[in-house]
């Protein structure tokens, strides 16, 4: 197993939903980088629990401890290391577990690939507890990046059938986007918010949960960055977008769309705006070839409703391989989506810093 992703940015996670910490290291990042905790402690604040009446009941603290790699403020250019302590685990609520496997989960696939060595209780590796290290990664990201003039965000696109409304994210200026990053529930549209809570709601009072999707966007990339088949932007931003437990679709630009356009609506349209080329349509989300050309990165994630919900589930018992009916304890999210929008714009920002890194290795 490997918990290791990157290329000239490299991340390693570790730990479990009820070990004793989840953590990281991070290699590669340069030397002289400020280390801005009040950033990082605000990115992991908009993806804690008990933030709201859809939202899990686990309280984490999430107080990030730095190891190693920082000194005086900044990156030393040696690994970074760091440990999240988790706090509030109520791990005799997986006993029924064990064995039986909870439809939707990685309990059945994960006793098969481990042969039953692996942590259950909570979800164990698999859990979305772990995406609390990768928001910690991408705080530092986020950070670098705007200190290049690049922007990294997400919003919650929509809820079930509810769709935010307003423009697309790639449009809107940087303050506009810090704007939407400080609120509990980002969406354009606050008046569409609260709808998207109330169907989230409406599930958690049947005893079931509710998906979505989620809007990213990185503004102020150069053309240049990513290669062609599997160097491609797209290839490895979706690696990353993919090992968040609940994604289960993404796509660039006009995404599916654009199966059912003709080519003259579906190419862009490039014009000169001074010395720089640029597209007048951003239908293919950015990139060409794999290859960033210069107008903004833009994609959508389709997040899954939250498998563990407190209706009885038909399931088996993998070690008896019997049939079983299982209830779920415990605590969880009936709506998972607006926990993830900070996650999803992390993954963003490690995949372009990662890109840009390589860049500048490349233009020395």
């Amino acid at each position: 197993m490997s918990s290791y992703w990157g290329k000239n940015l490299k991340l390693v996670i570790f730990g479990e939903s009820h070990s004793r910490a989840i953590g990281g290291v991070i290699d590669d990042l340069p030397a002289g980088i400020p280390v801005d905790t009040e950033t990082i402690s605000r990115m992991l604040a908009r993806r804690a629990t008990g933030m709201s009446g859809i939202a899990t009941a686990r309280r984490e603290p999430d107080k990030p401890e730095i190891l190693s790699g920082v000194f005086n403020g900044k990156t030393t250019g040696t690994p970074l290391a760091f440990v999240i302590y988790n706090s509030d685990q109520h791990s005799a609520d997986y006993s029924n577990l064990a064995e039986n496997a909870r439809p939707g989960h990685a309990d059945y696939s994960g006793f098969v690939r481990y042969g039953g060595y692996n942590d259950y209780r909570g979800g164990g590796h698999f859990s979305g507890r772990l995406t609390a290290p990768l928001v910690f990664a991408g705080a530092l990201a986020e950070s670098w990046l705007e200190s290049r003039g690049v922007y990294v965000a997400a919003r919650i696109k929509s809820i079930g059938p509810v769709e935010d409304e307003g423009p697309a994210l790639e449009t809107l200026a940087p303050e506009e986007l810090a704007a939407l990053k400080a609120k509990p529930f980002p969406t354009l549209s606050d008046e569409r918010g609260r709808e998207m809570y109330d169907l989230a709601m409406a599930a958690k009072r049947d005893l079931d949960s509710v998906g979505g999707v989620i809007e990213g966007a990185a503004l102020g990339l150069p053309a240049g960055l990513g290669d062609p088949i599997f160097g491609a932007f797209e290839s490895r931003l979706s690696e990353l977008l993919f090992a968040v437990p609940a994604v289960k679709g993404v796509e660039f630009g006009a995404g599916f769309g654009i199966a059912a356009m003709r080519g003259s609506e579906a190419n862009d349209a490039l014009y000169m705006d001074g010395s720089s080329v640029r597209a007048r349509t951003n239908r293919n989300g950015g990139i060409n070839g794999g290859i960033t050309n210069g107008m903004p990165v833009s994609f959508r994630v389709a997040v899954k409703p939250t498998p563990s919900i407190a209706k009885p589930q038909s399931t088996v018992n993998f070690k008896t391989k019997t049939d079983a009916e299982l209830v779920i304890k415990g605590r969880h999210d009936a709506c998972i989506v607006p926990r993830a929008a900070v996650v999803i714009e992390s993954c963003a920002a490690l995949c372009t810093m990662d890109f840009l890194l390589g860049g500048m290795k490349i233009n020395e």
